[in-house]
């Protein structure tokens, strides 16, 4: 099975992502720890990622594009995946050719997700309160029109994150068919 979930940052996304994956016994995979691990390297694109990212803006479509249909070719991907915080704009939406089965949106409030992140602490270089505002501010102009775009295909699921971790991730199992 081949799931993706997308949410603002601090949605829970990870949180119900490893669930997920856990539960189908396939692999969970983040956009987000991908490019962080990226911005590590001592490489021009690990210096380019980690600029991008401490600024609050978006690794662009293409390289986006090419470094997760990179990793979607390892064998611990065959048979399914969990992915979370990709696609972040329509066009990698639409140029992502993988027989996505189901879209989950986890919905929560701007000030929420604020809040949770403030409160996480994880003291990375990309998580300031501007960089963290600016995310936000990029995923309502072009994460959604992801979600659009998964709601005319009849893919997508709109789960309400505001709620307690196992009665989100209760709902995800159900509109999966999986028990």
């Amino acid at each position: 099975m081949k799931v993706v979930l997308i949410g603002v940052q601090g949605s829970g996304k990870s949180t119900q992502g490893n669930m997920i994956a856990e539960k189908l016994g396939v692999s969970y995979l983040s956009t987000g720890h991908i490019f962080r691990e990226l911005a590590k390297e001592h490489t021009p694109l690990g210096r380019y990622i980690k600029e991008t990212m401490n600024a609050g803006y978006l690794i662009p479509d293409d390289k986006t594009l090419e470094i997760v249909s990179e990793y979607l070719s390892r064998g611990e991907y065959q048979k399914g995946y969990i992915l979370d915080g990709f696609p972040r704009t329509r066009t990698q939406a639409e140029s992502f050719k993988n027989g996505i089965d189901a879209v989950f949106y986890i919905k929560v409030s701007d000030d929420e997700a604020l809040k949770r992140l403030t409160l996480r602490n994880d003291n990375r270089e990309d998580a300031t309160t501007k960089a963290l505002v600016r995310r936000i501010e990029l995923f309502h102009k072009f994460t959604e029109p992801v979600i659009d775009y998964y709601r005319e295909k009849g893919k997508l699921f709109e789960v309400e994150g505001e709620r307690d971790i196992n009665e989100i991730h209760g709902e995800i199992m159900s509109k999966l068919n999986i028990q």
